[in-house]
């Protein structure tokens, strides 16, 4: 029952743009990677060829969360001396992306290495860094108006070792902002103009480095189960509009996936496991736009997948599902994906 279903591609993909799409503010800004896109052996490099993918993401929330992990009601526009003005915040963030992205494993192998290389563009409804933005800056909950190109993920080195009862990869990658990414301005009274990110950004307005490992355990030689653990570490450049430079984040996937056959010649298989992510800010926001650069944002979830391989047309069809049982500085909320694998 080796897993010669084509799941194990995309590590990537997902993490693409949707991930863009997906990670959440810190005091108005984000990192580009997202722990709830990838299926559990996503992290792996697959055997030699050509993989495709479609992946489906959803978020949604009704919860911004404060330094210290509480919802916040209210925020107050201090622009300069004075009281300032407080405004009720009204959260109802929805967002939906889809990312196609392709998969080379090529031939060479070094001493058992395994280079293997992707890219993964994204569209978007709408960025939640903007969204972030406006409810922030303006006490108004932000509405998407369009479905645009996101940022694109590309990781032009990922390297793999398989053996008997280990997987392990290394991968470089990075993201290019070439989403929409736009500044509006609203004027307040007595607080007069601020500015903030528009609600229908698609993309987060800066580059982002990231550096990515996994390990798996097999306890089995055909593989039928894996334990999974993989860090994901973010270094992000300064915001094209806005005198910020985003913290670096150290982010934790685990998760342990089972095979079961569904058919005799175990030409259909059930994959079911439980999974989760655990995400640090582990620098501050720098800048003189950094909003409350003194708070490192954190977010932990937890959730569930179940999915299909069809092993003759090396395909498989896998649906998730989040819940962020504590977050700090930034949405909590739940996610669903719906991911399409397969091998050309």
């Amino acid at each position: 029952m080796k897993s010669t279903r084509t799941k194990n591609l995309l590590a990537i993909a997902f993490v693409v743009a949707l991930a863009l799409t997906a990670s959440f503010a810190r005091a108005g800004t984000v990192g580009h990677y997202n722990g709830g896109i990838m299926d559990i052996r996503d992290y792996a490099v697959p055997d030699l060829g050509f993989y495709g993918m479609v992946y489906n993401y959803y978020y949604t929330s009704t919860r911004l969360n404060d330094g210290n992990g509480n919802q916040i009601n209210s925020v107050t526009i201090k622009p300069g001396p004075g009281p300032g003005v407080t405004l009720p915040v009204s959260v109802d963030v929805n967002v939906y992306a889809v990312s196609p992205a392709l998969v080379w494993v090529s031939p060479w192998n070094f001493d058992g290495v395994k280079y293997a290389a992707y890219i993964a563009p994204s569209f978007v409804n709408v960025n939640p860094s903007a969204s972030i933005s406006t409810i922030v800056g303006s006490g108004r909950n932000p509405s998407a108006s369009q479905f645009n190109i996101g940022d694109l993920f590309v990781m032009p080195v990922w390297l793999g070792l398989t053996l008997t009862n280990w997987d392990f990869s290394l991968g470089y990658g990075f993201y290019a902002p070439v989403g929409t990414y736009n500044t509006s301005t609203i004027t307040l009274p007595i607080v007069g103009a601020v500015k903030y990110a528009s609600a229908d950004n698609t993309g987060l307005g800066f580059w982002t480095h990231e550096i990515q490992s996994a390990a798996y355990w097999y306890p089995w030689s055909d593989k039928r189960m894996a334990v999974m653990t993989a860090l994901t570490y973010e270094i992000n450049q300064k915001n094209e509009d806005f005198d910020i430079t985003p913290g670096e984040t150290l982010t934790l996937n685990w998760g342990i996936s089972e095979y079961l056959p569904l058919t005799k010649d175990e030409k259909l298989l059930l994959e079911v496991g439980p999974l989760g992510y655990d995400s640090w800010q582990v620098t501050h926001d720098t800048g003189s736009a950094a909003r409350s650069a003194s708070i490192l944002d954190q977010d932990h979830a937890v959730g569930g997948q179940i999915g299909l391989s069809y092993v003759p047309w090396n395909a498989a069809l896998d649906f998730l599902c989040f819940t962020e049982y504590y977050s700090v500085g930034r949405l909590q909320g739940q996610s669903f994906s719906l991911n399409l694998l397969f091998k050309f």
